[in-house]
């Protein structure tokens, strides 16, 4: 993509046309709610990690119209030249409240509420999606994958799998936050700081006459704990031998002793075992064993389970494509209109009760017990009411109405907290390392049972009193119009 080119016309072309109905109809002021959220967590896990809110406040912040758009807009012969001119000084000027990155997040609650002028609103869909929806999902992925390896430390290898450069680049970011140790990405650790650390290919290995001088060579160049690729031929016959003879020939002499060797392939819990072996019977009992190869958490967590040895994992396309759920599914719906300062609640009705949305300007409380100071429940209400954490709270099950939860000693924390006023930039961004260590001590606030892979718990997600009569008298009314 041409680097001058705008991001404006990175929408969906409805987007466009219906802004030109809104500005023909003389819609332009009218103020408009839409909620993000999405429905299912991937991977059929408990929960999910917000990711790309700082993507999403750079875009709107800068979001315009150039003479190369009105061009391309024109030559579509749709829009009339009065729109055109409205669109050629368009600008933001209205209110987003988001999560911060790193949140643990549920379905059905809103990640994000935009309150706007209704055009400025719809413009802004495709994007917001966008990198909720990508950047969320490779989050969510790689919290899974980091609680499998269980301490070790993974890397994010996924570039040359990725879909495209800013799937690449930005997935690196995304990972990071979810707890990966770093990335092979260079360009994300240029842009965004995520380390960016490799050693070599088997290419490497190949160029030279032999394995030991591919190694010592690596060794003399880099001797600040290299990392030796032992699988080019043969992992046990000659692989971890000349590692271990490069370590002591050119290591050793320079008083180096920090070192790895890397498996790509085979058995990982029989050679990892083996090189274990190996290693501690020729003193190379602090040489780290890296496997990498189509891991995923699942894999990840059968060989540990089968004793493999491994100090640490690189995992590639199954983390940066999300591969076994490569969709994360937040959607942008309306749940309000503002006119003339009357404001209308608006929910959108389904035959499949999923895709059912729940009306108004809401808030979300996240409910924690006093005691344990892990996260019971999450609490969507309507923007005029406040939480009294003082005394009890009944719960609803949203998957099993019949069931109830009884909450007496807890505290309530918003968690939707305002980035955009009057189309001002207000949130204090923090920086990279900040959002991982959120995303951390969401982590370390939910109880195991939700974090787990296999039917994780059930995470409460319900509406305040208010709200659910506000939605079912709404679908009362629009059941009576029918």
């Amino acid at each position: 993509m041409n680097k001058e080119t705008t991001l404006s016309l990175l929408c969906d072309f409805y987007e466009l046309t219906m802004s030109r109905g809104y500005f023909a109809a003389g819609m332009t002021d009218q103020i408009a709610y839409f909620d993000v959220f999405f429905r299912t967590v991937p991977d059929g896990g408990g929960y999910a990690i917000a990711a790309g809110l700082e993507q999403i406040a750079e875009y709107v912040r800068d979001l315009h119209f150039d003479d190369s758009d009105m061009e391309y807009l024109r030559s579509k012969e749709l829009f009339d030249e009065d729109f055109l001119a409205y669109l050629k000084t368009f600008r933001f000027t209205g209110d987003i409240w988001a999560m911060p990155e790193g949140t643990v997040i549920f379905p059905g609650e809103p990640i994000m509420t935009v309150r706007a002028p209704l055009i400025e609103a719809q413009l802004i869909e495709t994007y917001v999606l966008l990198q909720i929806n990508h950047q969320s999902m490779i989050a969510t992925k790689a919290s899974r994958i980091v609680r499998a390896a269980d301490g070790r430390a993974v890397s994010e290898f996924g570039s040359r799998r990725a879909h495209g450069e800013s799937a690449a680049v930005l997935g690196a970011r995304a990972a990071y936050i979810a707890g990966c140790a770093g990335t092979a990405c260079a360009l994300s650790d240029k842009l965004y700081g995520v380390p960016a650390g490799g050693t070599m290919a088997h290419s490497w290995v190949q160029t030279f006459d032999n394995e030991y001088d591919a190694f010592s060579t690596y060794c003399r160049l880099y001797p600040d704990s290299p990392t030796l690729l032992v699988d080019t031929y043969n992992v046990l016959k000659s692989g971890i031998p000349n590692a271990i003879r490069a370590v002591k020939d050119v290591l050793w002499p320079m008083g180096k002793k920090k070192c790895a060797i890397r498996l790509d392939s085979g058995d990982i819990t029989y050679l990892t075992r083996k090189a274990r072996a190996m290693l501690d019977e020729a003193g190379l009992s602090n040489c780290k064993i890296v496997v990498s190869n189509s891991l995923d958490e699942h894999i990840i967590t059968q060989i540990l389970r089968q004793g493999a040895q491994v100090d640490a994992f690189g995992v590639g396309e199954r983390l940066i494509t999300s591969a076994s759920t490569p969709v994360f599914g937040a959607v942008y719906k309306l749940a309000a209109i503002e006119k003339d300062g009357v404001y209308t609640p608006k929910i959108k009705v389904s035959e499949n009760t999923a895709k059912i949305t729940n009306p108004g300007f809401k808030n979300v409380y996240r409910l924690y017990s006093r005691d344990s100071g892990k996260a019971e429940a999450d609490l969507l209400t309507l923007r005029d009411e406040v939480v009294d954490d003082s005394g009890s709270i009944e719960l609803f099950d949203p998957q099993h109405t019949w069931k109830r939860k009884v909450l007496e000693d807890f505290t309530a924390r918003e968690l939707l907290v305002p980035i955009f006023l009057g189309g001002e930039c207000v949130y204090d961004f923090p920086t990279l390392e900040q959002i991982r260590e959120n995303c951390r001590r969401e982590i370390d606030s939910m109880w195991g049972e939700v974090l787990r892979f296999e039917n994780p718990h059930n995470y409460y997600v319900d509406l305040s009193q208010k709200l659910w009569d506000l939605k079912h008298e709404m679908l009362r009314s629009r059941r009576n119009e029918l």
